[in-house]
């Protein structure tokens, strides 16, 4: 696990109530990577990676739906639901009832107007509450769910052990995240990992191996891991030209320093994919019966 100790909770929190109209503008609804098969090169031209970026970052969405074999009527919590898109998709497609959770209030506000925007209001509520103090009952959901959050955690070993508690017995598990990769053996990999923790403010990245052993620990019976690097990084290709092409980071200096260094670190985090120095993951467990 690679750590960045200067990350605060209190700069997380203004990070997502500064930037949740950039996410909005730059990447869609969704404030999660876009799933692109391997052998796809799509071209970046404004009218086409517009389209393929949206149902991209819908494929995942609909990928871990699938994996985790979503029913109707379930109750699902999404730790770290953004604007809401996860949610409100997994609430009309499938009729579930979805609990969301964000730091940001901001978020709260925008994905509970959301929900009332595409009719799913009654099946939906968004918190604002920090995924590593909130507190729910025993057994009270089918699916925990999370998309690109438990990097913001500071415990997720106590996270896990938490959220655990929240599932019901044969309750699944599904976590998507960036990882500390398998190519840590030198200096300049292991300060690309370090400064995407710092421009992203994730107090730190654990490994595959990290997040398999958190799992099991709290008693999940562990089911599969995906290594979708290959299939995510076009994401981060994408955003340093929607960066280049709206100068949204002039306008990023006159807001805030840290989200000037967040879209300068979008080149970093591509190299550290490239480079095997990061990884993305998705990983699923399920609670014994």
């Amino acid at each position: 696990m690679i750590s960045c100790p200067t990350v605060q909770k209190d700069v997380i929190r203004s990070h997502y109530n500064l930037t949740t109209l950039f996410y909005r503008l730059l990447w869609g609804r969704h404030i999660h990577h876009g799933l692109w098969e391997e052998s796809s090169n799509p071209s970046l031209e404004t009218s086409d990676y517009e389209k393929t970026s949206a149902i991209a970052q819908q494929e995942l969405t609909d990928t871990l739906a699938e994996l985790v074999q979503i029913q109707s009527g379930e109750d699902l919590l999404d730790v770290g639901c953004g604007m809401g898109g996860s949610s409100i998709h997994l609430a009309k497609t499938f009729g579930c009832q979805v609990t969301g959770i964000t730091l940001s209030p901001i978020q709260k506000y925008w994905a509970t107007l959301e929900s009332r925007w595409r009719g799913q209001y009654c099946n939906t509520q968004f918190l604002c509450q920090d995924a590593e103090t909130a507190e729910f009952s025993p057994e009270a959901f089918d699916v925990i769910w999370s998309i690109e959050c438990t990097e913001h955690l500071f415990d997720k070993q106590a996270f896990f052990q938490k959220a655990t508690s929240w599932l019901r017995p044969g309750g699944r598990m599904v976590i998507c995240a960036w990882l500390a990769g398998d190519q840590l053996d030198n200096e300049d990999a292991v300060q690309q990992v370090y400064d995407v923790c710092e421009g992203f403010f994730c107090p730190s990245l654990g490994s595959a191996e990290d997040y398999q052993s958190w799992m099991e620990n709290t008693g999940l019976e562990f089911q599969a891991y995906h290594n979708w690097t290959n299939r995510v990084s076009q994401t981060w290709e994408i955003c340093q030209q929607r960066v280049q092409k709206t100068g949204v980071r002039w306008l990023a200096r006159l807001i805030d320093p840290n989200t000037v260094m967040f879209l300068d670190r979008f080149e970093t985090i591509l190299k550290a994919y490239e480079t095997g120095a990061m990884q993305y993951g998705c990983f699923i467990a399920r609670k014994p019966l």
